[in-house]
């Protein structure tokens, strides 16, 4: 469904257009993300659509975030051991359907914690 990209650099041989200049991101993150676009374009990946980047993305930062939500809950990461026997753990994934204005349904794993 998804194709990986390999690492993607900033590059300052092109101008970042407009919808990154007003993204309010830094010019880092913005040269990163433009970087990222122009690899994507460059390899015939859809940049919208069922198996687009946008999907992909979007799929990536929700489970990033969610990942996130619950270390900070727990207080330790996955596989980290200080997480063993402890009463409140880590358990497993249970998948859910994201509805997204811009990318239409999104499959994600949702990380569980008990």
């Amino acid at each position: 469904m998804t194709e990986t990209l390999d690492v993607v650099e900033p590059q300052d041989e092109e101008p970042l257009g407009p919808a990154l200049e007003g993204a309010g991101l830094s010019p880092d993150a913005a040269a990163l993300v433009a970087g990222l676009l122009r690899r994507a374009k460059d390899q015939g990946l859809a940049l919208t659509g069922p198996d687009g980047l946008l999907k992909s993305l979007t799929k990536t930062v929700l489970e990033t975030a969610l990942e996130e939500e619950l270390s900070e809950h727990l207080g330790y990461d996955e596989h980290d051991p200080v997480g063993r026997n402890r009463g409140n753990s880590r358990n497993g994934y249970r998948s859910k359907t994201v509805v997204t204005d811009n990318c239409g349904q999104v499959q994600i794993a949702v990380p569980r914690g008990s």
